[in-house]
């Protein structure tokens, strides 16, 4: 079933193997969501993955649809460099100078945004990513990337299993996971408070896998933070700990966080594309369903109108 009226999915993937048919599959696909526009985003790698790729394999096929396809970028680079630094402890100015020259480069190259950078990921299965990814999300060149962020105007798109305190790993995820997991969420309201200038799209509300995303700490943080944001996704298949919707309906704690936010919430589906279309239910899918839940003044906002204001340069 299609969206009842158009909107954007800032959050999508592409298979780095063929992406100019993995994009071909995703312009195919929009017209049967009722999609205005997709997102592509590289999945976030560590730097010693063999199977890292970033947003330049699928650039030149996104730019063959400039009204519908655009690009963020940084998974598959910035992501690893994070990461490494965070693991090494040397931020210093070489490393910050490399960095913040690729940065600023993925901009010139077409980019609209940063991401998928990934602060707190878990393995689990339903994730293309086997690594478990760590970083304070105030670490150096997180709060650096913050401060280019806010210059050029552009969000970072950030995934963070949610931890509030130091707590044992879920019981039903294993290694490469290690056994207790660092707390997160004051280090993230740090990156928040660091530049306020700096839009934070915090990816895959309603799918988190440590049970502690409710809509009781998204309803503190965003009162808190005027820079964050948050996009929403509905895996059919794993649905996580705190899921918006329960037997097809959307649970009344979510929506009325939508309601109370109205502006601060995006659709983020998380599809990803190949050369043959998504097989069903597709995350696409299921996102829809709750997009048509909604009032319509939600829908305006929640579908379209919200991604046109984070991502003001698409204007």
């Amino acid at each position: 079933m299609p969206a009842v009226s158009s909107y954007i999915d800032v959050h999508t993937h592409i298979d780095p193997r063929d992406p100019n048919a993995g994009v071909e599959t995703a312009v195919k696909s929009m017209a049967t969501q009722n999609a205005a526009k997709l997102f592509l985003l590289s999945e976030p790698y560590p730097q010693d993955d063999p199977a890292r790729f970033d947003a330049d394999v699928f650039l030149a096929a996104a730019k063959k649809y400039p009204d519908k396809v655009v690009v963020l970028g940084g998974g598959g680079t910035l992501n690893g460099m994070i990461l490494d630094a965070a693991r090494t402890g040397d931020a210093g100015p070489e490393v910050k100078r490399k960095f913040k020259e690729r940065a600023e480069q993925w901009l010139r190259d077409g980019a609209v945004g940063f991401g998928e950078l990934s602060v707190e990921h878990l393995a689990q299965p339903s994730s293309g990513i086997q690594d478990y990814e760590y970083a304070p999300p105030d670490t150096p060149l997180l709060l650096l990337l913050a401060d280019i962020a806010a210059e050029h105007n552009v969000p970072i798109d950030l995934h963070m299993e949610a931890v509030p305190k130091n707590v044992p790993l879920p019981s039903d995820l294993a290694a490469p996971n290690p056994p207790m997991l660092t707390a997160n969420i004051p280090g993230f309201e740090r990156l928040l408070a660091h530049n306020r200038g700096a839009k934070i799209i915090w990816a895959h509300a309603g799918a988190d896998f440590t049970g502690n995303r409710t809509p009781e700490l998204c309803r503190r943080l965003l009162m808190a933070n005027s820079n964050l944001y948050m996009e929403v996704k509905v895996d059919p298949t794993t649905p996580g700990r705190n899921p918006i919707i329960v037997d097809g309906k959307m649970k009344p704690d979510w929506l009325k966080l939508f309601q109370d936010f109205p502006d601060r919430f995006v659709i983020g589906s998380d599809q990803h594309y190949a050369a043959k279309p998504p097989a069903s239910p597709s995350r696409w899918q299921a996102t829809v369903l709750l997009l048509n839940q909604l009032p319509p003044d939600l829908q305006r906002k929640i579908g379209t109108e919200n991604a046109l204001h984070i991502y003001s340069n698409l204007r």
